[in-house]
């Protein structure tokens, strides 16, 4: 779980995050935890993980100012891609607040070619699938 805080600009004119805010959250999450458990940073290396699919299923509004919780789960890692289910929270609540699910896919960074997921980022999705089994 990623605490995060939401921010004055995060609100829209209607009084609640924007769409386009949960989705920089679950970005944030998943590239910190990489990062973090990689020990690496990600963007040193020749692979790049792109976003090749995403969506959010919006249960409740969220709001500025607000402390968030976003939980991280490893739903399927293949040769090049790695599938994530995202969930946002109220930290001052226990219903969820958004489901998200997130999809990346490893290239080559200048050729852009698929290639198989980056051996430190592939040993910390597969550690967190067993320690979710």
């Amino acid at each position: 779980m990623t605490r995060v805080t939401t921010r004055w600009a995060d609100n829209d004119m209607y009084g609640h995050l924007n769409n386009a805010v949960y989705y920089e959250l679950f970005d944030t999450a998943i590239n910190g935890w990489l990062i973090a458990g990689a020990g690496v940073d990600v963007m040193d290396l020749p692979e790049l993980g792109l976003v090749a699919e995403s969506g959010c299923r919006f249960l409740r509004e969220l709001e500025f100012p607000r402390p968030l919780d976003v939980g991280v789960r490893v739903e399927r890692v293949g040769r090049s891609s790695i599938t994530y289910a995202l969930g946002l929270f109220d930290a001052q609540e226990v219903e969820l607040a958004a489901l998200g699910h997130w999809v990346h896919v490893y290239v080559d960074r200048s050729t852009r070619a698929s290639v198989p997921i980056p051996a430190a980022v592939r040993a910390v999705v597969t550690g967190a699938e067993e320690a979710r089994a």
